[in-house]
């Protein structure tokens, strides 16, 4: 059965940023036509809310395709080089240029964003989500973190298939790799330590919790639904974004060991005229 969602309230004309891997994904191309970005942003953009995508960026008044990315923007990183002296350090300057633009409006969305919601799976290597939740802290904005649970079933069925061949030298090879990669599974989802005291106990996610929006939005089948269907999600996201619609979160208060107001969620209230009416010249 099918979730139905209020209209737009709390969230509207909301703006958020959707942080996560782009860079070591499996593929960048699969990421932007199928990730979960595309899904959440759905959701947020039918409560009103101004969704910043860095596959999808805004344009920018006076730098028309500024900061633009797609599958290719990684290509530059093959023209890095350790080389010393002035040719290297042109090189790697070259490179540096390069990314430049997309750092910028990257974390110029986030600035401009009243929270973010980050994607964080714990066996995919990122540099700029990282960036992004520190700089949307630093501002005190809310950052709703997923933490998806991370296994590998392929691993285990060819661990199974060289085990049942007695293959000892496939074995061997196979927790070698286990060891140089390294491969790690995340059974709980539970995220790095580092980020429960910067993003705040309540507001981790274990998943999405695709399933009962999917007819709503007539999404198609991805990979992300058959893993959601093996580790459905115990405090999924979007029932969250539901509910933020309708009133504020609370946050856990060590200190009086209750619930209290977050004033992390500041949502402006700027009425129609405020937002639209042009500033009149003076003759």
């Amino acid at each position: 059965m099918a979730t139905r969602l209020s209209q737009p309230k709390l969230l509207l004309d909301a703006r958020v940023y959707l942080s996560g891997p782009m860079d070591f994904v499996a593929s960048r191309a699969d990421e932007k036509k199928h990730g979960w970005r595309n899904r959440v942003g759905e959701v947020l953009r039918h409560f009103g809310v101004t969704v910043f995508d860095p596959w999808m960026k805004p344009d920018i008044r006076g730098l028309h395709e500024f900061g633009r990315e797609d599958e290719g923007t990684t290509e530059e990183r093959d023209k890095w080089t350790f080389e010393m002296g002035p040719a290297g350090a042109a090189a790697r300057a070259a490179c540096a240029d390069a990314f430049w633009p997309m750092l910028h409006v990257d974390l110029r969305m986030v600035d401009t964003s009243d929270f973010i919601v980050s994607y964080c799976p714990t066996n995919i290597y990122s540099v700029g989500t990282p960036h992004e939740i520190i700089l949307c802290r630093q501002q005190h904005k809310p950052v709703l973190f997923v933490s998806p649970y991370v296994d590998f079933p392929a691993l285990d069925d060819l661990e199974a298939h060289l085990k049942q061949r007695h293959d000892d030298r496939g074995l061997a090879l196979l927790e070698t790799l286990k060891a140089e990669v390294p491969i790690k599974g995340n059974p709980t989802g539970a995220p790095s330590l580092w980020y429960l005291p910067l993003v705040g106990g309540e507001h981790f996610f274990d998943g999405f919790g695709f399933a009962d929006y999917r007819r709503s939005f007539d999404w198609p089948d991805t990979p992300l639904d058959a893993h959601e269907a093996q580790h459905p999600p115990r405090k999924p996201l979007l029932p969250f974004l539901a509910s933020l619609n309708e009133r504020l979160p609370e946050k856990w208060d060590r200190a009086r060991r209750k619930f209290v107001p977050n004033d992390d969620w500041l949502f402006w209230e700027l009425s129609r005229s405020e937002k639209q009416a042009p500033a009149r010249r003076r003759r």
